[in-house]
């Protein structure tokens, strides 16, 4: 389960799911659920520092469910507070992304301690979050600004066909990322945050979204074939 730029080393699992599967070719490599990737890459430029707990809220779009308006009339006007299956798999996933590779095994960190609400809103592309997060070493918000701005990944660094050139974008004014302006950026392979700020129970709280059918799903997915691609794992 790979985010290329948060865990490109757990490729290497692939040589022991090879021996596993008794095969000398041909692997199983699959992306994170969509609901994660606006949040969870927010976060791991913040990884060094001790994160300890994380709330998030995401507001999915109804692509996430295969829907269009026209075959989702109920949720015009309407928001439904409740999508199966997904605030499982968005509390357990980071910390298998996360996690580290043992005797051919991903061991899922046990840091940070995650809860989630997964809500689908009436919009047809794009997953927000509202996300608070505290730290072991709690970093100011300008560090936390630096680190956002500055953070790349190997697909940065490989130039892959698909990657955003700047994987994360800040926006300080307090009204962005908005929805319909944001989730095409870098044609939607990006992540976009903002309303960074400090919380009465939290270090911090910001709103992060993140293009579910493109970065989150199809995209998302070319661009870990094009990684395995440059990595030797696809001839």
């Amino acid at each position: 389960m790979i985010i290329p730029e948060i865990n490109p080393h757990h490729m290497a699992v692939i040589e022991h799911q090879r021996k596993r599967l008794g095969v000398g070719r041909g692997f199983i490599a699959v992306k994170s659920n969509c609901s994660l990737q606006s949040y969870v890459p927010a976060i791991h430029p913040l990884f060094d520092l001790g994160p300890t707990r994380v709330l998030a809220c995401t507001y999915q779009a109804i692509s996430g469910a295969g829907k269009t308006f026209d075959s989702c009339p109920e949720i015009l006007d309407n928001i439904i507070p409740y999508i199966g299956g997904e605030e499982e798999k968005s509390e357990r996933e980071p910390l298998k992304i996360w996690g580290t590779l043992q005797n051919g095994v991903i061991v899922p960190a046990e840091e940070p301690l995650i809860t989630t609400q997964c809500i689908r809103v009436p919009v047809t592309d794009g997953h927000m979050a509202a996300v608070f997060a505290s730290f072991a070493q709690k970093p100011s918000l300008q560090e936390v600004v630096d680190r956002w701005k500055s953070f790349s990944g190997i697909p940065q660094a490989l130039e892959l066909p698909s990657a955003p050139k700047r994987f994360i974008h800040y926006f300080p004014e307090p009204d962005r990322p908005q929805t319909k302006l944001d989730r095409n950026i870098e044609n939607g392979m990006a992540v976009s945050v903002g309303r960074l700020r400090e919380d009465t129970q939290y270090d911090i709280k910001f709103v992060s979204l993140s293009h579910n059918t493109l970065r989150g799903a199809a995209g998302g997915s070319v661009l870990v074939a094009e990684l395995l691609c440059a990595e030797g794992y696809i001839d």
